[in-house]
């Protein structure tokens, strides 16, 4: 019985091992599991839908399923070209001797507060004249080069990374639950009940943790969209688009989605008055306020200790855990993953207490 779980604890040290070594093929082994996921009831239904007297093949379903997801993201995207021309408008049009000019009357009101207090030994002018300097290095010393190098090799492994999240979540779909059937042979008979009810609930937690994580982006969507269209402020179903996306990053998406707000109200706007500036500004942290209110009393206690069975405390220690692990994507798979192993020990040893095989080993 004890050699059984030192089994156990080999096998989790070891799979923990090789996800850290391998940290891409496991990140794309993830990725592609929960793409399956969320793509399996609909290539099912697809699958079972008769045309002309016959099944549709399940590789066009699942082709069709792909195609559903790329017009979702195509769809989505639209939301941004606009924005996107907007901004690039702006820049065309900027004048540097302007934005020089409305730069200079704050430093040097600054500069010669510094110099009244005695604070800097400098001729009026010092700061702005190193500032600009400063700005032009910067621009001088840019290397055009190095940064298309790095845009190519981030395009390219970005590129690769979709093949094999692609090619991996099509033959998980195409051969339906094969990884859990492969998993399951490798278990022996004695432990076979005891490992299909853990694979059992492991599924069910993760599926409706996935299905309240989509309702939890839906409903931020839907509260930050009507909250900032109220106020009035430009691209609000783009803002509230990558305020949802981002909340997939626990803690720090929020601040992230009104950052983006602020930068994007701040940058479309027109103001005639530094007090027009501060009133969009509390605007939008009023909205993305709200929404974080909602989020963290309603939303998040529902999704996560309804759906994963845990503690927010042990929620919060994980999720800090995973980013100190893997950063961001830490963050993001730390519930998942914590999960998987959180009721894998706990069905084992409920299993230890409960099932007839494991008295009858102890016994002997």
């Amino acid at each position: 019985m004890q050699r059984f779980f030192i089994y156990i604890f080999l096998f989790i040290f070891f799979f923990l091992l090789f996800g850290w070594y391998f940290s891409n093929i496991t990140s794309y082994l993830i990725l592609s599991l929960i793409l399956a996921a969320l793509l399996r009831p609909l290539t099912n239904r697809l699958n079972d839908f008769h045309l002309l007297g016959q099944h549709i093949p399940r590789w066009l379903a699942i082709l069709i399923s792909y195609s559903s997801i790329i017009l979702l993201l195509i769809t989505l995207s639209l939301l941004f070209f606009p924005l996107i021309n907007n901004q690039i408008q702006i820049l065309s049009n900027l004048d540097l001797n302007t934005i020089y000019q409305q730069i200079q009357i704050p430093i040097s009101n600054f500069e010669q507060t510094l110099i009244r207090y005695k604070l800097l030994d400098s001729q009026p002018g010092f700061l702005f004249e190193e500032f600009r300097k400063n700005i032009i290095n910067t621009i001088s010393s840019f290397d055009v080069g190095n940064f298309i190098g790095t845009v190519i090799d981030t395009t390219s492994s970005l590129a690769i990374g979709l093949m094999a999240i692609a090619f991996i979540t099509f033959f998980l779909l195409f051969e339906n639950g094969i990884l859990r059937r492969n998993l399951l042979n490798l278990i022996p008979n004695p432990y076979f009940e005891l490992s299909v009810a853990t694979f059992t609930k492991v599924e069910k937690l993760l599926s409706n943790y996935l299905s309240g994580l989509l309702l939890q982006m839906l409903a931020i969507f839907t509260l930050a969209s009507i909250g900032l269209s109220l106020m009035g402020i430009e691209y609000a179903l783009t803002i509230a688009l990558f305020a949802a996306v981002a909340n997939l990053i626990p803690y720090a998406g929020p601040i992230l989605g009104a950052g983006f707000g602020i930068i994007v109200g701040v940058s479309t706007g027109t103001f005639l008055e530094s007090a027009d500036i501060t009133y969009l500004l509390l605007k939008i942290l009023a909205v993305f306020g709200v929404v974080q209110l909602t989020d963290n009393i309603l939303l998040q206690p529902l999704i996560f200790s309804k759906t994963v069975k845990a503690h927010p405390l042990e929620i919060f220690v994980i999720i800090f855990a995973g980013a100190k692990l893997a950063g961001i994507i830490g963050m993001i798979f730390a519930i998942p993953v914590y999960t998987i192993f959180r009721v894998s020990i706990l069905e084992f040893f409920k299993g230890y207490k409960s099932y007839r095989i494991f008295k009858i080993k102890s016994t002997n």
